[in-house]
C-alpha cells in the first residue's frame, strides 16, 4: 500500500472528528478509523445504486495500517479509489488525511464482493464499479 498523498485519490469525503471518537488516551480510537472509512465508502454505494437485496455488496476483508494519531477536534478527508477489479470482487483503497496535511494518518484496503441476497450468491462486478475503476486509474 505504501504512503500515499491526497492527490493519489480521485474521490474525497470530508468529515470532522466527534467528541465521542476519543478514547481514554485522548486521541481518536483506532476502531473509529474504520467508521470514517465506512462512512466514506457509503458515497460509492449510493453512486452505484447498491441499496437493495438483489444488488448489494458484502465486505469480505479490511486491512488498515495506522500511521499516526488523530486528535479531536480535527477536519479530515478520506481519499478513495478502486484499486483492483476481479470477477465478483474489487478493492477500495483509502487513506485518512488531516485537512491540509499531505501525509496520511492511516491507509486501508477494503475487499468487497458484489452479492445478490435473493439468490444468496456472488455476482459479477457491476458495470458502474468497473467504470469507476477506469476513472480511478
Amino acid at each position: 500500500m505504501g504512503v500515499q498523498i491526497i492527490t493519489d485519490y480521485p474521490q474525497h469525503y470530508e468529515l470532522k472528528t466527534r467528541w465521542k471518537d476519543i478514547d481514554s488516551f485522548g486521541h481518536v480510537n483506532n476502531a473509529v478509523f474504520l467508521t470514517y472509512i465506512e462512512d466514506a465508502r457509503i458515497m460509492y454505494f449510493k453512486r452505484w445504486n447498491v441499496t437493495e437485496k438483489k444488488r448489494s455488496l458484502i465486505v469480505a476483508s479490511i486491512k488498515i495500517d495506522y500511521l499516526r494519531q488523530i486528535e479531536h477536534p480535527s477536519d479530515l478527508i478520506v481519499g478513495q479509489k478502486i484499486s483492483r477489479i476481479g470477477n465478483s470482487s474489487f478493492d477500495i483503497q483509502s487513506a485518512i488525511f488531516l485537512n491540509n496535511d499531505p501525509k496520511p494518518a492511516a491507509n486501508s484496503v477494503v475487499s468487497c464482493v458484489c452479492f445478490d441476497y435473493q439468490q444468496n450468491k456472488s455476482v459479477p462486478v457491476y458495470d458502474e464499479i468497473k467504470a469507476d475503476f477506469q476513472l480511478d486509474k
